[in-house]
């Protein structure tokens, strides 16, 4: 099986990528279906975002300015009356956590994207804030800074 976002290679049981974090879900009929990537390939390499302000091995040349991905989801009808149900009896709430990791995803894609379009090879300080508007209506904000770095002299 493979991730539907970057195609790397994932475990038959896993419930997300390990390389992106994106949801692995199986398709409705059959095994997990290959999605075709999203039309913006971000350029920026996933190990060098961090939520720290800086990155080990790496001297901070500029800063580009904060970048930030923002996503507003809900589930469907069907999913919502599905998660009512589920809540009844507790536990975790399927149809709410594929929606939530949907938003995460998206914005985490948005906020290389938008990095990457200002010329950063780095996002330091990067985080997610999350906002119920209304019930089952949920928004991911990922938020970070762009910045140029380039690798330490003798690392």
């Amino acid at each position: 099986m493979h991730c539907p976002i970057c195609d790397a290679p994932v475990r038959e049981d896993a419930r997300f990528c390990l390389i992106c974090g994106a949801l692995v879900a199986p398709a409705e009929t059959g095994p997990t279906q290959r999605l075709a990537p999203p039309p913006e390939q971000p350029t920026i390499d996933l190990t060098m975002v961090t939520s720290t302000l800086s990155l080990p091995g790496y001297r901070l040349i500029r800063s580009l300015g904060i970048v930030r991905g923002l996503v507003v989801r809900s589930a469907s009808v069907g999913g919502q009356i599905a998660s009512a149900f589920q809540s009844l009896r507790g536990g975790n709430i399927k149809v709410m956590t594929g929606v939530c990791e949907h938003a995460r995803t998206d914005a985490f894609l948005m906020i290389l994207t938008h990095a990457a379009q200002l010329g950063a090879n780095a996002i330091v300080g990067f985080a997610y804030d999350t906002t119920e508007i209304a019930t089952g209506m949920t928004e991911v904000l990922a938020y970070g800074t762009a910045v140029l770095v380039e690798p330490e002299m003798g690392s």
